[in-house]
C-alpha cells in the first residue's frame, strides 16, 4: 500500500447504530489525491478510497436519495 503524505479532514458525522463516518482528502506519495470515507463501528474500521469521479457519482446518488420524499 502506498504511503500517505497528507490527510485533510473534511467532515465527521455520527451515524445511526453507534457508527462514526469521517470524510478525508488523502494525498499519497507520488501525488495521487483521493477522497477517503472511513466508517468506524466500535473497534472496526472500513476505509473506502475513491477518485474525484467516483466521489462525484456517489455524492449525486446521496443527494438524490436525501432529497426524495
Amino acid at each position: 500500500m502506498p504511503s500517505l503524505s497528507r490527510v485533510t479532514e473534511i467532515d465527521e458525522v455520527e451515524a445511526p447504530w453507534g457508527r462514526n463516518v469521517r470524510v478525508e482528502e488523502v494525498e499519497f506519495e507520488g501525488g495521487a489525491v483521493m477522497l477517503r470515507v472511513r466508517i468506524r463501528e466500535g473497534r472496526r474500521f472500513t476505509d473506502l478510497e475513491m477518485t474525484r469521479e467516483v466521489a462525484t457519482r456517489i455524492g449525486a446518488a446521496l443527494v438524490s436519495w436525501g432529497g426524495a420524499e
